[in-house]
């Protein structure tokens, strides 16, 4: 049985991939304000759907030659446990009457398979346009669990899935700016100036300015609820803290961490001004 319970197999080892799942499904959530059997149904469906990508993609490491031949049965016995699971989740779904939600996975189905062409290639790291088309599909799950929540189809999910898709997008171009400090030679950092640490760090700045100048104006015409820029503002304080402040030398662990607990932040923050 030794041979099946590899944690690095049934559970993902990008510990920062986390986010993106479950904060725009605690979004969805508490935007629904009811957490009912339906609700339960989609977040075992939605999160044994995300769990399945690490056995998937263990397989297809084997497959390549890129893992050993030995993880290929506990690769195969969690993908079925993983599927089987969000099988019966989505049966639930459908029996109460929100089969429509299985559309919203339909965007998934070709991005994942990217993801796995790129990983029988080796070529899946530092993929940041994958990363944030991948974190869009994960944020149809905020609207996806509103739904649910409120028993039936309303636009403002969209919404929903709109800020959730640009915080995560956001997120994922400044934590490439951050490790691209780290990798450079203090020598070179240092004779650096402010200017061309700026040009750096400009398309970071670009994806939260933009973040915040849209979630303020739409707050303001009385399309969203008005602070919604709140959790955005902490967002580009961060990235602008970022850029005047680079990295340089920093562990990974270090980076992951800070850019955990700005997530969180304006996950609770979103969840409160939205409401």
């Amino acid at each position: 049985m030794k041979a099946y319970f590899k944690k690095q197999i049934a559970l993902p080892q990008d510990h920062g991939s986390w986010v993106f799942i479950l904060s725009p499904l605690l979004v969805g959530v508490f935007a629904g304000g009811v957490f009912n059997y339906a609700s339960f149904n989609f977040i075992v469906a939605a999160m044994s759907a995300f769990l399945i990508r690490q056995p998937l993609t263990a397989t297809v490491k084997s497959l390549s030659g890129r893992r050993s031949a030995a993880d290929l049965p506990a690769a195969r016995f969690w993908s079925l446990v993983y599927g089987f699971i969000s099988a019966l989740a989505l049966l639930g779904l459908i029996l109460e009457g929100f089969g429509y939600v299985l559309y919203l996975a339909a965007p998934g189905i070709p991005v994942f398979a990217w993801h796995l062409w790129l990983v029988s290639r080796r070529a899946e790291r530092r993929q940041a346009g994958v990363e944030v088309i991948a974190t869009g599909v994960l944020a149809l799950t905020a609207p996806a669990a509103y739904w649910v929540g409120i028993g039936r189809y309303h636009p403002d999910g969209w919404w929903l899935w709109l800020f959730c898709w640009l915080q995560s997008a956001a997120s994922i171009v400044y934590a490439y700016l951050r490790l691209s400090q780290r990798e450079m030679e203090p020598r070179q950092a240092q004779v650096r100036t402010r200017g061309e640490w700026i040009r750096m760090g400009k398309r970071a700045l670009l994806y939260t300015s933009f973040n915040l100048i849209l979630s303020a104006a739409l707050g303001f015409a009385g399309f969203i609820p008005k602070l919604t820029a709140i959790p955005f503002l902490i967002q580009w304080l961060e990235t602008l803290w970022g850029v005047s402040n680079p990295a340089v030398g920093w562990k990974p662990t270090r980076i992951g961490v800070r850019q955990l607990i700005v997530s969180v932040l304006w996950t609770l923050l979103f969840i409160l001004v939205w409401r």
